[in-house]
């Protein structure tokens, strides 16, 4: 995946100013991670007369496929070739414009400290894209590039130059020219018009999306005669965020007619009287999921290990029917922060007689463990490297054996949907592994059947229908217990 970005100069005005703008030394070929896989940039060529900077944008598919790629070409489960061979490391795609962003920050919000001079400073540009998918074919590229100053040459890409018969692709080689823009605004336009031109994304499309399209379209999407389609594909036809996004850039074109601030506006109401929900964090839906199977299982002792900070154990303590609940952790630091969030020096008797802190490692058998309903592996697994896992398996299903066991651990497949998250990193800095949801069934089996549990999977969080939810969880109940319930 590739893409260029040259401009001309002179003595006077050097087009190595560009290195300025970009942030990016001339001299130098540097390399950055991404979600993806590894962004470079390099200068082809670089003197006072002519300046070219290239975005060199290497995809790891397998990567891709084993992490879960998201939404788009070849993402369906059940195209096996498709999935490893496809256009992704090729064509432009959102790829391409979420590395433009990360890579090129600075210069797209128009900031050049070394120069500040220069970001407001028009300069001839020529941007090359040798392939990029393009769904409505060269007029609607032209529809697109044409009102926001560019000279658009967009040439369909032929299926095989040997056989001229098949006819063109749908992808095309793109060349823009202007020379009244300045870089930011160029970067801007690339950034939101190569995921509209693919017509699809990468990655999950929230409610944050509205905010990056309204930042990167401000001063030209509220008055672009292809509003709506940009929009529309921008936000994955979402409705509700299209109808959002229309509705705000409305009032920045009123605002911009009458010469106003938007504030001015949209001053009907003095105070927002309704709002879309903000998205529930992971966190609350773990615990929500912790609870109902807890409650599930007639569970009334209850052991937290590696219970952190507590969190767990609080909403817990709202629930009567859990009549003792015990955190546990290696760490004296995290055992202290739980016990000033619980206060129980501050409940009543009865209410501190169901909290129980105290140190101990997973590592090891503890028989202040045994006897207790059920005990909670939350987010705990993945901190542990793999050769100690068996250690921890037996002091909790050998050892402790409560009736039932719930662990919740990453879902590392859906990775792909934090576009933030580096190709190759983990989620926490701490975490010795993450698992794809078979890796962690087939472990969760291996153990039900070396202990005598019965076993059973629960999504947590959004259930994507690519790469499944973000938590993932498996509920332990002996045999005995499945017996008893059966008969």
């Amino acid at each position: 995946m590739f893409l260029t970005i040259s401009t001309t100069g002179s003595a006077e005005r050097p087009a190595t100013d560009l290195g300025f703008l970009l942030h990016k030394h001339p001299e130098k070929a540097q390399a950055f991670s991404t979600s993806y896989g590894t962004a470079h940039v390099l200068y082809p060529e670089a003197d006072a007369e002519r300046c070219t900077a290239a975005l060199l944008l290497e995809v790891d598919a397998v990567a891709l496929v084993r992490r879960g790629k998201g939404k788009g070409r070849g993402g369906a489960p059940d195209a096996a070739l498709a999935q490893y061979v496809n256009d992704r490391p090729y064509a432009a795609s959102s790829l391409l414009a979420v590395a433009l962003s990360g890579v090129f920050s600075s210069a797209m919000r128009g900031l050049c400290n070394a120069r500040p001079e220069l970001p407001d400073q028009p300069r001839p540009l020529r941007i090359e894209v040798p392939a990029l998918p393009a769904r409505g074919g060269p007029e609607l590229v032209r529809g697109l590039f044409e009102p926001l100053g560019w000279t658009v040459t967009a040439e369909p890409v032929p299926l095989d130059t040997e056989f001229p018969q098949w006819g063109d692709s749908r992808y095309i080689r793109l060349v823009l020219a202007a020379d009244t823009l300045t870089v930011a605004q160029a970067l801007r336009h690339l950034y939101v018009l190569l995921p509209v031109l693919d017509d699809a994304k990468h990655y999950w499309v929230a409610s944050d999306e509205v905010d990056k399209l309204l930042r990167a379209g401000e001063g030209w999407l509220p008055g672009h005669p292809e509003q709506k389609l940009i929009t529309s594909r921008y936000l994955s036809r979402r409705w509700s965020l299209t109808r959002q996004a229309m509705e705000r850039l409305e009032l920045v074109r009123l605002a911009e007619a009458d010469d106003s601030d938007v504030e001015d506006i949209d001053n009907a109401v003095e105070a927002e009287t309704e709002s879309e929900a903000k998205p529930t964090p992971l966190a609350v839906h773990r615990r929500d999921a912790i609870v109902a199977a807890l409650r599930a299982s007639g569970a009334a002792r209850v052991l937290d290990l590696g219970c952190g900070q507590g969190q767990l154990m609080q909403e817990l303590l709202k629930d009567p029917s859990f009549t003792e609940i015990v955190g546990v952790d290696v760490s004296m630091r995290a055992l202290t922060i739980a016990s000033r969030r619980l206060k129980p020096d501050r409940m009543g008797e009865r209410q501190a007689s169901r909290v129980k802190l105290f140190q101990s490692s997973l590592a090891y058998t503890d028989k202040r463990l045994k006897g207790y309903d059920a005990a909670v592996l939350s987010e705990v697994i993945e901190h542990l490297d793999l050769p100690r896992l068996p250690a921890l398996e037996y002091a909790v299903f050998g050892a402790a054996r409560p009736r039932t066991v719930l662990v919740t651990t990453p879902n590392v497949e859906y990775n792909v949907r934090w576009e933030s998250l580096p190709a190759g990193h983990v989620r926490h800095g701490d975490h010795r592994f993450e698992w794809t949801r078979e890796e962690f069934r087939a472990w969760a089996r291996q153990v039900g059947e070396r202990h005598g549990y019965g076993v059973e999977f629960v999504p947590v969080g959004p259930d994507d229908p690519e790469v499944g939810p973000p938590t993932q969880m498996a509920v332990f109940v002996t045999e005995t217990v499945k017996e008893a319930k059966a008969a």
